[in-house]
């Protein structure tokens, strides 16, 4: 299997992890946990395999640049 590195989904970005998971609910279980990093998640089924593709969420920036 030759995964893509990055997917655009709904005119975002998202990058592949590089891992492959095994089943649907190990996917689910590592989309939860980018969720709470506040990662925007996508799973992709390739050849029964599964994929997480991830993109940072955007925060409000905390401060000035200098």
């Amino acid at each position: 299997m030759n995964p893509n590195l990055a997917m655009v989904s709904n005119g975002k970005k998202f990058m592949w992890d590089g891992r492959t998971l095994e089943s649907r609910d190990e996917a689910a279980k590592v989309a939860e946990q980018y969720r709470n990093d506040s990662f925007e998640v996508l799973i992709a089924e390739v050849g029964g395999k599964f994929l997480a593709y991830t993109r940072r969420t955007v925060m409000a920036a905390t401060g000035a640049a200098q």
